[in-house]
Parts: C-alpha cells; structure tokens; sequence
C-alpha cells in the first residue's frame, strides 16, 4: 500500500482514539492522562500498533490491562467515528510507551554526576 496512505490512516487512527481516551477518561477516570503517541498499521491495514503514554506512569499497567480487555469496545466506536472514511477496520494492539520515563531516568542518570 501506498506509504502516504498509510501514514494518513495511521494519523487519522491516532486523532480519533485521542478523542476517545479524552471523552473516557473525563467520565470515568479523573486525573488520568492517556495520550496516542504512536500508531503503527500494518501494511494491508489488519492491525495497528497503538503506543500509549499514561500520566500517572504508576497507573499504566492497569490501564492497558483494562484497555486491553475493552479492546473490542474501542474498535467499535472508533468503527462508528471512521464508517465513512475506512470500509475496514483494523484491529487494534495497545501497547505501553515508556520512552518518556526512559528518556527521565537517562537524564537523571546525567544528572546525578
């Protein structure tokens, strides 16, 4: 497929998962930051990679847990937000960002000398 379409489905993807995070995360759970750092699709569009950060980095297991768990929820109404733009939707593979906290403990490292 072609690279540009690929890159505009993958952006596309991260905008409207961004705003379901934000709608869910308003509602249920305050305090809570989820942003869409990355996401990857596959080349025929069956899968995407979704990199997740989370602002309490102590709650992000859990969350991803329980966002792995509702997986199918999610692509559903990311399907309902995409139906007149995408015949198909990928399925979606929710993993941890951590280059933040690594980027963190590196410069604490620096630091520390």
């Amino acid at each position: 497929m072609d690279e540009r379409r690929l890159s505009k489905v993958a952006r596309l993807i991260q905008k409207e998962l961004a705003e379901l995070f934000r709608q869910d995360t308003q509602a249920n759970a305050k305090g809570v930051i989820i942003s869409v750092t990355t996401v990857r699709p596959t080349a025929d569009l069956s899968l995407c990679r979704v990199f997740l950060s989370i602002f309490p980095s102590s709650q992000a297991q859990d969350l991803l847990k329980s966002i792995q768990e509702n997986k199918s929820k999610i692509r559903g109404d990311l399907g309902r937000r995409l139906h007149g733009q995408l015949r198909i939707i990928p399925d979606l593979a929710f993993f941890i960002d951590d280059s933040l906290d690594y980027i963190e403990h590196i410069d604490q490292l620096l630091h520390k000398k």
